[in-house]
């Protein structure tokens, strides 16, 4: 008598994209198609070329009706007029650092427009708050369009430098330094 032993069966490994965290074959519905096929052609060229070489497009539209493919082209076309948008938005946007003089020798420091470049605020704040040892946090913006980083001290220049030395999506001509006195009281 004989015991057939079950196969096991090999783990499956799937690759999850680090632009939108969708498998790649999913990556399509996202609405940044090609910064993600810019990372599969980098990162992982057996699977870029399993989507979107061509034959693997020439076999998955060669069932399409006309429409359907007018549809995607439009798509397609919709999708790169989004990113090329964002990319000129990006282009001509500042980053504001504004030192602000708050009561005698008191200063904070204000940064704000980091969130068009897709820069994560909290944590620039927390990496600015260690280190210079010193309390930050993200807050609304007077006029309720968007958030600010507000840094307690005159840092002006150092964050200055910090900014240009860690976050490289912000170009370093977009950056803008101000000054911003405190209003005398009249009385």
């Amino acid at each position: 008598m004989s015991t057939l032993v079950p196969e096991l069966s090999k783990a499956k490994i799937i690759v999850y994209c680090k632009i939108c965290s969708f498998p790649p074959e999913y990556c399509e519905f996202g609405s940044t198609v090609q910064k993600c096929k810019d990372w599969l052609s980098a990162s992982h060229i057996d699977i870029f070329n399993r989507l979107y070489s061509d034959e693997a497009l020439a076999s998955t539209t060669a069932n399409l009706s006309i429409e359907e493919k007018l549809k995607i082209e439009k798509l397609q076309a919709k999708a790169a007029a989004k990113t090329e948008r964002e990319e000129a938005k990006k282009a001509s946007s500042k980053v504001y650092i504004k030192r602000q003089e708050r009561s005698k020798r008191k200063h904070i420091t204000a940064i704000s427009g980091l969130e068009t470049f897709g820069v994560d605020l909290k944590a620039i704040a927390k990496m600015l708050g260690k280190k210079f040892a010193t309390g930050a946090s993200v807050a609304k913006v007077a006029g309720g369009i968007g958030e600010e980083i507000v840094v307690q001290g005159d840092l002006s220049q150092e964050i200055l430098e910090f900014i240009q030395s860690k976050i490289k999506e912000v170009p370093e001509d977009n950056i803008i330094l101000l000054e911003e006195k405190a209003k005398k009281k009249t009385g």
